[in-house]
């Protein structure tokens, strides 16, 4: 095999300066990557803001806002625990009390359990609001009958182990309380379940199936659900105070 010439030294050397550096490269990709996942997360953030905060009509915030002075003013006497107890009831009866149409609502998902969405059962509490509605000019004036779900255990509802620091932004985004339509709620699971997702596969944990859309849409979105009245009698907090109307159908899933 023959030696190799300058000129054909200095041609490899030319063309191994020019070749792309594969670290170099790499590098490149991974800050394109990360600053694709900064953008995205940002885009979330303002998102959930807009559905959390602006979309929030007066009858929403009225409702939390009477339930936070109900949780305040909680009995501090001996029924104090037996009121934590039964607190979701408890709540429902003060609404009733205030003139609102609410109810406690008990889902479950047991027909149609898949890995991807384990059977499971959930308590929020349901009122229903006159809202103006409509498509027309005389429709738009018409008084339409709106469903709002009410979660007094919401955030929590979304916490993960071990959240990125974006996520726990994204958390801290949430109310403690919700009071909103199904719409409303159906977008922030749309935008924090890919969210909470990614934040547990930065931390190299296993996603649940717990964690799907699919299956925090059935908590509040379940087609089988029973809603439970009570006695007008704030004072009777006892679980033989109920009564179960009997299963109803909610609106149709949003999937």
């Amino acid at each position: 095999m023959g030696s190799l010439g300058d000129e054909d030294l200095d041609q490899m050397v030319r063309d191994y300066i020019e070749l792309p550096d594969s670290s170099s490269s790499t590098t490149t990709s991974l800050k394109s990557s990360k600053t694709t996942t900064s953008l995205n997360r940002q885009s979330t953030y303002h998102t959930l803001q807009e559905v959390v905060g602006k979309q929030s009509t007066d009858v929403e915030v009225e409702i939390g806002e009477k339930i936070s002075i109900y949780l305040k003013n909680m009995s501090s006497t001996a029924g104090e625990r037996e009121t934590r107890r039964n607190q979701k009831k408890w709540v429902v009866m003060k609404l009733i009390m205030d003139g609102y149409d609410a109810s406690l609502c008990k889902t479950t998902w047991d027909n149609y359990s898949t890995f991807s969405c384990p059977k499971g059962n959930y308590e929020y509490i349901e009122v229903t609001v006159m809202n103006k509605g409509g498509d027309g000019d005389q429709q738009k004036e018409k008084l339409l009958p709106t469903r709002l779900i009410v979660d007094m255990e919401f955030r929590s509802q979304f916490e993960v182990a071990r959240p990125t620091r974006g996520y726990k932004e994204l958390i801290n985004t949430l109310p403690l309380i919700f009071v909103g339509t199904e719409e409303k709620l159906n977008k922030i699971i749309c935008l924090l379940c890919p969210a909470s997702n990614q934040s547990l596969k930065e931390k190299g944990l296993h996603i649940p199936p717990w964690r799907s859309d699919t299956y925090m849409q059935s908590k509040w979105l379940s087609k089988n659900f029973k809603r439970v009245s009570f006695s007008s009698n704030i004072d009777q907090l006892g679980m033989d105070q109920n009564k179960e109307k009997g299963t109803s159908k909610c609106c149709p899933l949003i999937f």
